[in-house]
């Protein structure tokens, strides 16, 4: 039986969008028996400043496609993430904003929350 949890770190490089998923990617599979996950990334070819996003899908199930195409949780960083990612939120997902970076946030049918992310 799947039970597929997908999450997005969003933002530009730089901020550890890619480091993040990496470790809670690693973690689940390491110390959660019977559960899979895998990661994947995309980023601009600047070395700073660019968008970046990393995506981690856990499931009891063998995982088809690594990729998450709705997203239970996503950590977004960046008012262009923001804009770009977050509309493909689960239904009833949790998307967590930076509250410096993220000037604007969509509404969205998800439970949202601002924190101070970057300052910490």
């Amino acid at each position: 039986m799947s039970h597929r949890f997908e999450i997005r770190v969003a933002g530009s490089g730089g901020q550890g969008v890619i480091l993040a998923a990496v470790i809670l990617g690693e973690a689940a599979a390491l110390y959660t028996e019977g559960l899979n996950s895998v990661q994947s990334q995309a980023y601009g070819p600047e070395a700073r400043g660019g968008a970046s996003k990393s995506e981690v899908v856990y499931d009891r199930a063998e995982i088809d496609y690594p990729k998450a195409a709705h997203p239970n949780l996503q950590v977004i960083l960046t008012q262009k993430a923001a804009d770009q990612y977050s509309h493909d939120s689960a239904k009833g997902a949790t998307v967590i904003f930076d509250d410096f970076f993220v000037t604007d946030p969509p509404k969205l049918d998800a439970d949202v929350y601002l924190l101070p992310i970057v300052k910490t």
